[in-house]
């Protein structure tokens, strides 16, 4: 079975770090692009960062603060968070894309499978 599970979530201050991963199951990551995703209440799920074989891609929120990364070994894909502000608060989310214009991967609707959400609060 395909399965994703998002880890690493957290209360953390403004200014600070997490590092967010993806373990994957029932797949070779080499074979899909992983999006990042969050939700805040009331809002929308919105792309935050995307990876597949050689390409990476940063909403503009989050660029120059984000670094997705990926360990085959382990099958997991990392989302590592810097200089967070408060409004990164959100619950985040990693997906397996499937058959995903790179061009249209902050759409939710192309990913197929999805992880069960980890809760990022940036608060003092």
């Amino acid at each position: 079975d395909v399965q994703l599970q998002a880890s690493g979530g957290g209360l953390v201050q403004p200014g600070g770090s997490l590092r967010l991963s993806c373990a994957a199951s029932g797949f070779a990551l080499d074979d899909y692009g992983i999006g990042w995703f969050r939700q805040a209440p009331g809002k929308e799920r919105v792309g935050v960062s995307f990876i597949n074989v050689g390409r990476k891609f940063y909403a503009s929120s989050v660029k120059d603060r984000f670094t997705i990364s990926r360990d085959n070994t382990k099958n997991t894909v990392y989302l590592q968070m810097n200089s967070l502000k408060p409004e990164d608060t959100a619950v985040y989310y990693c997906a397996r894309g499937s058959r995903l214009p790179l061009s249209l991967w902050r759409d939710p609707h192309y990913y197929s499978y999805w992880g069960q959400g980890t809760q990022v609060t940036v608060s003092s």
